[in-house]
């Protein structure tokens, strides 16, 4: 394709699905950045009325090292599956609160692909994508908007391509996976805007999951 592709990965909070996908790409050599575009980024709480809340911009090994030290028990991961075990035995009703495991791994995973989450809307430093993937409609219509928002002074396209993905780690897993292959054909592709719409007809034939995609500027 001449040039490397620039591609940036994007969820809610920069913590789960973008990073999944993120990490992975990275592995496989690509030019790879994500973010998210929330206002704050959240985690499960004791409940779900009760997130963890941060700013953009805190370090992941911090979220990690507090909520460990808020419930070392809960989020250890030797004792997970005894924890839930007891948890269920102890109070049925507790299920949905042990649901939130997994989450000191995944602040693991993160903090060894970079510092801490970023912000979409707060990103124009970072020059220039080529691909966006996005990993939720409504985070696919954010970045939309935001680009319309900037001044487009390069008239350089830019295409977003949203891959709808739980927000589990389970479907972030699957997510990521799709969205190397996914990006490998774009990658692929002598121009991805004369390919785009093969490369998406076919990975929806092969993968029976729609995918939406337009192109913008900067």
């Amino acid at each position: 394709m001449g040039a490397k592709v620039r591609y940036a990965m994007v969820c809610s909070s920069n913590q789960n699905r973008s990073m999944e996908a993120h990490a992975l790409l990275k592995r496989h050599g690509f030019d790879v950045s994500s973010y998210g575009t929330g206002a704050h980024v959240k985690l499960p709480g004791p409940s779900l009325r009760e997130p963890n809340v941060y700013d953009f911009g805190t370090p992941y090994k911090l979220m990690h090292d507090e909520l460990r030290r808020k419930d070392p028990d809960l989020f250890d991961d030797a004792s997970l599956f005894s924890l839930i075990g007891k948890a269920l035995f102890l109070n049925p009703g507790a299920g949905c609160r042990y649901k939130r495991n997994g989450i000191l791994p995944m602040l693991k995973r993160n903090l060894g692909v970079k510092n801490a989450p970023q912000r979409w809307q707060d990103n124009a430093a970072d020059g220039c994508f080529d691909v966006v993937v996005t990993f939720e409609e409504k985070v696919f219509n954010i970045v939309i908007e935001d680009l319309s928002n900037r001044k487009q002074v390069l008239i350089r396209s830019v295409l977003i391509i949203n891959l709808e993905v739980k927000d589990n780690h389970e479907e972030a897993a699957t997510g990521g996976k799709l969205a190397l292959e996914l990006c490998q054909e774009i990658e692929s592709a002598d121009c991805w805007e004369d390919a785009i719409d093969d490369i998406v007809a076919a990975f929806e034939r092969q993968h029976k999951r729609k995918l939406l995609y337009t192109i913008s500027f900067y």
